[in-house]
């Protein structure tokens, strides 16, 4: 269990860069017209990333709860594979995603494929357990469950925050201006 949290905590450290450079600094997307699309879909994977940076740390997803966690990791994966291309469709105006956005979403891609590798089994073990969401028995090191908790709070903020602009709110572009007006 401990390296597949090491490997979402990377994923998050990577997820991080990859929303604070390429969303906000490079495209800037809360402030572009037509991008509510994708913001959305950033916005309700970040609510899942939230669910599993916050619980998989601390609790077992034990019996048909194990099925519940599948169907989160299932969800993720069907809304990063709707982004794909969503923002391609998004982006075309800007001259399409960033190069160096493309690597960085085949990296966070590599490594959720490695971190299931290894959650997997651990969810296999849980399937055949009572069911309930129980204290972990993990030995998980302390930094590592309070990194992914704070990740917790950051990915819950940053999905907040794209659906509040999505929904073309007041001051919802912050900092940025529309580069279309």
């Amino acid at each position: 269990m401990t390296t597949a949290l090491w490997l979402l905590a990377l994923q998050g450290v990577i997820g991080a860069f990859d929303t604070l450079y390429y969303h906000e600094w490079r495209a800037r997307l809360p402030a572009r017209a037509g991008a509510a699309p994708e913001l959305k879909l950033h916005a309700w994977r970040d609510f899942l990333y939230a669910v599993l940076f916050a619980t998989l740390p601390w609790m077992a997803w034990q019996g048909r709860y194990a099925a519940v966690l599948a169907l989160v990791l299932a969800a993720e994966i069907a809304l990063t594979l709707r982004d794909f291309v969503v923002e391609a469709r998004i982006r075309r105006p800007m001259g399409d995603v960033y190069p160096g956005e493309r690597v960085t979403h085949a990296v966070m891609g590599i490594l959720y494929g490695a971190m299931l590798a290894f959650l997997i089994p651990v969810m296999l073990r849980w399937w055949e357990m009572p069911t309930g969401l129980v204290a972990s028995a993990a030995p998980i090191p302390t930094g590592l469950k309070f990194a992914l908790l704070l990740m917790a709070a950051g990915v819950l903020l940053s999905g907040a925050r794209d659906l509040y602009a999505a929904s073309g709110l007041p001051k919802g572009a912050w900092p940025w201006r529309n580069p279309n007006s």
